[in-house]
């Protein structure tokens, strides 16, 4: 159980109200609007080596360039959504680092204290800007998707055009499940030049792995009225082999119990890197460095059992719209591919990748907080 004894609210009152628009209003709302989350405090220890930076320039290649200046390869900067597998101005918020954060029970494997840390590869920090090529295409209103099958995409934006096949309804009902297959995943402590040689970047303590992440979705989904329910249960972890069919026996039995969940997302993060050094993808949202983040919508083959694929690209398309239209820069291209990822038990179901595993701690935390602030005025414009 995690105690959040320091944290204050420092500020309660909402200039004007901030008014629900309907489901017409909300799609006008413009790719350049600014993250209204604005944090009274932040401590972040900067490095001035080890950075990469993106070409974005529309119409041109996508590159990254190392220090030297040399062209770094697909290889070695994109990552293929599969994880690190060892097999606002009106209302601000006392932001409470992680690291700060003591667990009452940080189970079998506790996070690294700092002196425990082992020097290793490099950190190499890096934004992702916009893609070129044949399998991406841009969304209508913002925001990207990378293509990796052989579904056309002339037939995926005709399918962005439509909205999810779910509403959201007025209750107090949980409508939303946030969950996490890999959930013993974890960060970095803070920006630094060299990531860690021996910590394989996963804890079973909940302050420091995928869980405060999901903490933080679900404060902002509760924040505007959304019931959620949070699955805290390790999957992967004395065994990974297995974790996404023991995630699948914790979800089923509370999409049971609860009818009224429309929405399933398992909250992993990514694992970019080569050569031994660690990718930290990230962009300043708000005067805050957030993480990158990465939602993957899987599409059947025939063999996996998920006819209605669809109806889960639909949703990932209009959230990604609102994620990146709130929050510029936060996100990467949509990752459609022929993955299961148990997405076939909702059609509001997806994956998404905070970061990385070079990201640190209070950037995922506040990519958390950003997610679940998108993903309640993107589930408000469904409401009936």
């Amino acid at each position: 159980m995690t105690r959040y004894k320091k944290r204050k609210l420092l500020g309660a009152a909402k200039l004007g109200g901030l008014v629900i628009l309907p489901l017409a209003a909300a799609w006008l709302i413009p790719c350049a609007q600014a993250a209204i989350d604005r944090a009274d405090s932040l401590a972040i220890k900067r490095s001035s080596s080890a950075q990469v930076h993106a070409s974005s320039a529309e119409g041109t290649d996508h590159t990254y360039r190392g220090e030297d200046g040399s062209i770094l390869s697909d290889e070695e900067i994109l990552s293929q959504g599969y994880g690190f597998a060892e097999e606002t101005e009106d209302e601000a918020t006392a932001v409470i680092s992680p690291l700060d954060i003591i667990s009452d029970d940080p189970g079998a494997k506790p996070y690294p204290k700092e002196d425990e840390w082992v020097q290793g590869g490099r950190i190499i920090r890096s934004t992702y800007g916009k893609f070129s090529g044949t399998v991406y295409f841009d969304l209508e209103k913002c925001g990207q998707v990378n293509n990796q099958t052989t579904v056309p995409n002339e037939e995926l934006i005709a399918q962005t055009r439509y909205l999810p096949d779910f509403t959201i309804s007025k209750t107090d009902e949980p409508q939303v499940l946030i969950y996490h297959t890999h959930t013993t995943e974890s960060f970095e402590p803070y920006v630094r030049d060299f990531c860690d040689a021996q910590f394989n970047y996963r804890t079973t303590d909940p302050t420091k792995n995928m869980v405060m992440v999901g903490d933080e979705i679900c404060r902002e989904l509760a924040k505007a009225g959304i019931g959620a329910v949070h699955a805290t249960e390790i999957h992967d972890y004395p065994s990974y082999n297995g974790s996404y069919a023991r995630s699948r026996a914790t979800i089923e039995p509370i999409l049971k119990q609860y009818p009224s969940i429309k929405v399933a997302l398992d909250i992993h993060r990514d694992a970019i890197s080569s050569n031994g050094n660690a990718y930290q993808p990230v962009v300043e949202i708000d005067g805050r460095e957030a993480a990158q983040v990465m939602i993957i919508s899987g599409c059947d083959n025939g063999s996996l059992g998920m006819p209605n694929y669809m109806n889960n690209f639909r949703f990932a398309a209009y959230f990604q719209q609102y994620l990146e239209g709130e929050n510029p820069g936060l996100t990467r291209p949509i990752l459609f591919d022929y993955r299961k990822y148990n997405q076939d038990l909702t059609t509001g179901s997806l994956l998404i990748e905070v970061g990385s595993h070079g990201n640190t701690l209070e950037q995922v935390q506040y990519s958390g907080q950003l997610i679940g602030k998108s993903l309640a005025n993107a589930l408000n414009g469904l409401k009936r």
